[in-house]
Parts: C-alpha cells; structure tokens; sequence
C-alpha cells in the first residue's frame, strides 16, 4: 500500500432512519487498515412471533402482513403456506395460479419503487427522485406508470394491495372478474414499451460501479418455473435441499453490535434476493427477460452486489411477461368461486412456508395444535438474512476506494448498503456519513 492511502479515517453514521428501525455504521481505519467495520441494527424487536401465540391459524396471514408495507403480500403469503403445510390442506390450481399472479404484483411494486425512487438518483448525482426528475421527468413517470399497475394487480387479485385480504387459509375469498382481468392484460403488453425505455435510459446514462466480491447465493429452485411461490431451497455452494430444513441453511446467531440476527450457511455469509435468483435461476427466466440481461450487461454468476438493481430490472421483465401468461390462461378458464378449503377435524403439525419476496427468501414456521392455535412461531427475514454479506461487502470495498474523496467515498457506501434493498422502503438517502478527522 502506497504511503497515500495509509490513512486514518474513522466514518460514524448515527441514527439511520428505516421503516423497520434504526441502524449505525461504524468504520475505523488506521494507517490504511481497518480495524473495525459494523452495520450496527439498533432497532427494538416487534415480536410479531409472540403476538401469533395463542391465536387462531387463520388469524396469522393478516397479523403477519403488517410486519411490513411493502411485503404484506409476501408475509401473506408465507403465512398461509405454512399453516397449509402445518394443516396438510391442498389448494386448487386456480389458487396456485392466482396466488402466483398476487407474488407478480408485489415484485413489480418493490422493484420498481426500489429502482425509480431509491437507487435511480444516486446515478444521477439527485438527492431524492424530486431533483432527479428534474434531469430526467420520463424515467420518473415511467416509475409512476409501473407501480400504479403493480398496486391496481394487487388491489384486484388480492382484495387490496396493501394487508391483502382476498388470499387467505384454502384458497380466495373472491376471484377476478373477466373485465378485470382483460383491463390488466391491456396495460401489461402496454408496459413493455416502458421496461424497455428505462433499458435503454440505464444503457446509456447509469455507470454501475466496478466492485465485485464471490459469495453464496441462496433462493427457491423449482423445477417446473423461475421460483417465487414454490420449490425447495438451493444454495450456489451446496445445491438443493427441502424447503423444511430452512433452519440449516439460515443459522441464525447473535452478534453483539445488532438486535436483528446474522445468518450462515456454507460460508460467512450469504446473499438472497433478486440477484441471487438470477444467479441461481436464470435458465428459467422467460427470454425476453434474458434478452434484458444481456442488454444490461449481467452474465451469470455475477459477483457484483451494485447489480442488484440490475437484477430487479429483469425480475421486472420476467414478472410481466409471467403475469401475462397467468391472465391469459385465467382468460381461457374464467377463474370462479371456491370455497377455501378448512383443515380435517383435530389436524394439527408443525408446518413451513418459504416464499420468495422482493429481497429474498421469506421463512414462516409455525406449529398449530389440534384445536387450531398456534403454539409456537419462527419468522426469518430476507433482510436478516442479508445483514452479514452486507457487512463483508464493506470490509472488502472499503480498502478499495481509499484515494477517493470523501464524497465519492460518501456516494459509492450508500449505493452499496442500498443495491441490497434493505427495509428502508421509505428513505431515498440511507446514509447521513459523518468523517471524523
């Protein structure tokens, strides 16, 4: 190391607003090395696990929902997964279908509320989507356009877009009309001229940052589909294990600097979530969506953690070309009314829903007893999940971009914590860094 970059440097970022709680970054360099790196979670725990003991099974998907705003569908959906897999109920393969069309929605809801609101600025020097917008208004609108469609898919399907309360033990309360249903198909074909305008826009005007580090990629791998709603866990190290044996691939452990717990599986860590998928996935992808990839410039496995957003952008693609296929089948059968089916007199056992959401695998456990309550819970969370391989990313970048400025070195910290889309839905500027000198 050249006597330039042996430097000290000590980075505090204090009281980091997110829609779950709070979070510190601490970073300490002497003389070029570092001696501490930490993503501090100081946010107090929910425990939405303790508020689903002694309830009813088919109280558990609307109390989960509102563990987050963004995932209600997917905390929903795991939800109901598990007490199924618990109550050994089987659905139709309309529910199967439309629970996979209600998935579509709220991945195009997050990833576009991700790429447009959160992470588009930073590529345009904008503090927030209101001065980027300034530079660029069409890639702010196509955003809006995006989104609305995701939200009125989720309004639709599942009753309401937020807290879903369509989608429910068994089955659905209500199905999609055939006028509904067409009105969607319309404005989904019409979409792709949108997807493929921002392709364009982030071709000629994003610069992803060089930064790569290997890591294990973890998500749901089915055999049949690009898996969001089903499939058994697979692990770029170690292959396919059953969704069941959630607990050895997550191993949970504390770490004293975060209430929110670490996972590991093969390695120190793991990533989950869009890129992960793709890494793990991408055979599956329907070949627009590859065509996507390739116009981005994302050849699997990609190492780069700045291509998540990358990854969304394609997931997009995918899941509007996927939610088209689903209509168009519902078209050909007019979905109708089934009564959802309820569990056999004294059923009970111990069941597992694992769903994909927008930032990765989503683990419900819960184990119901005879009588229909549940007696214990276990809620395992994408972003915990990516705590650890958030952290590594740091350590090892942070030695990388010492002869930056101090703005540069600013910019390139919140690019990287916020490419993981991490629950901080609501902020559109992560990290307030302050350099101590």
């Amino acid at each position: 190391m050249s006597e330039s970059l042996k430097i000290d440097l000590n980075i505090a970022v204090n009281y980091i607003t997110r829609i779950e709680g709070h979070g510190n970054i601490k970073i300490d360099l002497k003389k070029g090395e570092l001696k501490e790196c930490k993503l501090e979670i100081v946010e107090a725990p929910r425990f939405y696990e303790a508020f689903l003991r002694g309830r009813k099974y088919y109280e558990a998907p609307f109390i989960t929902s509102r563990i987050c705003g963004i995932c209600g569908i997917g905390h929903t959906l795991a939800s109901i997964s598990a007490v199924e897999d618990a109550l050994n109920i089987k659905v139709s393969e309309q529910t199967r279908i439309l629970r996979q069309l209600l998935n579509n929605s709220e991945m195009l809801q997050s990833h576009c509320l991700h790429i447009y609101f959160l992470v588009a600025p930073d590529f345009y020097k904008a503090t927030n989507v209101f001065t980027m917008a300034k530079k660029n208004p069409e890639l702010a609108l196509i955003g809006l356009k995006l989104k609305k469609l995701a939200n009125d898919i989720g309004d639709i399907v599942g009753g309401r877009c937020i807290h879903p309360i369509a989608s429910v033990v068994g089955g659905f309360t209500k199905v999609p009309t055939k006028r509904e249903l067409k009105g969607l198909l319309d404005r989904l074909k019409e979409a792709e001229k949108d997807i493929w305008k921002t392709i364009e826009i982030f071709k000629k005007e994003i610069e992803i940052p060089d930064y790569e580090r290997e890591t294990e990629y973890i998500s749901l791998k089915h055999s049949d589909m690009y898996a969001f709603n089903e499939g058994d866990i697979y692990s770029s190290d170690t292959g396919l294990t059953s969704y069941k044996n959630y607990r050895e691939m997550t191993n949970e452990y504390v770490v004293p600097h975060s209430t929110a717990k670490h996972t590991r599986h093969n390695r120190d860590s793991f990533m989950v979530g869009a890129l992960a998928r793709v890494n793990n996935n991408y055979a599956q992808l329907v070949p627009s969506a590859k065509k996507a990839a390739d116009e981005l410039g994302l050849k699997v496995p990609c190492h780069n953690p700045y291509m998540i957003t990358i990854a969304q952008l394609i997931e997009v693609e995918h899941c509007r070309v996927d939610s088209i296929n689903i209509i168009e089948e519902l078209l050909r059968h007019p979905p109708v009314y089934e009564k959802p089916e309820q569990p056999k007199v004294c059923a009970s056992g111990d069941g597992v829903g694992a769903i994909e959401v927008p930032r990765g695998i989503l683990y419900h456990n819960y184990i119901i007893n005879k009588d229909g309550i549940i007696e214990d819970v276990n809620c395992i969370i994408p972003t915990g999940q990516n705590l650890a391989n958030i952290e590594l990313d740091m350590k090892s970048f942070i030695p990388q971009m010492l002869n930056k400025s101090k703005e540069e070195i600013t910019l390139l910290m919140e690019m990287l914590v916020r490419a993981y889309d991490p629950c901080i839905s609501c902020s559109a500027h992560f990290l307030e860094v302050e350099f101590i000198e």
